[in-house]
């Protein structure tokens, strides 16, 4: 049986990215290649963090060997910014999955908790009680994920 890890991304809409995030998110990048037979990573499209994270699992793939990985862009919807640059997202990311919610206004988070329950492990930037990222962690600490949030004891 194949050693899988599923790891999810999530972050604040506005985060300052710097060199010293870059390392440890190479760090832990590094190590779940070298760990496991093939990862997902799992990655919305929905601010500054899930865009440095898509770059840092891109950068790591290039590094240490992209054959047993794959970085998959999670979107709650079909995005007008989606639609116009189709061909782009398919060069860019390994694979594109378009949750399909019932409602408009509850797609967002839906998609999130979907991600949690799929995700081994969570990766993300919370340092605000406040706004889609936390409600998303606040739902894998209750599903009992394990969790490395780079914005606690790495300031």
């Amino acid at each position: 049986m194949l050693n899988t890890l599923s790891c999810a991304f999530f972050g604040h809409r506005d985060f300052c990215m710097n060199n010293k995030y870059e390392q440890i998110m190479e760090k832990i990048l590094y190590q779940l290649l070298k760990d496991n037979e093939y990862v997902e990573f799992l990655v919305g499209r929905n601010g500054e963090f899930d865009q440095f994270a898509a770059s840092c699992v891109r950068r790591a793939k290039k590094n240490f060997g992209d054959d047993n990985s794959a970085l998959v862009l999670v979107l709650p919807y079909e995005t007008a910014e989606f639609s116009k640059n189709k061909e782009y997202f398919e060069k860019y990311y390994d694979e594109i999955e378009i949750f399909d919610a019932a409602y408009y206004k509850s797609a967002m988070h839906e998609r999130n908790c979907s991600m949690v329950d799929r995700a081994d492990l969570i990766i993300c930037y919370v340092e605000n009680n406040s706004g889609g990222a936390y409600k998303a962690i606040q739902y894998a600490e209750k599903r009992g994920k394990k969790i490395i949030n780079l914005a606690v004891n790495n300031k």
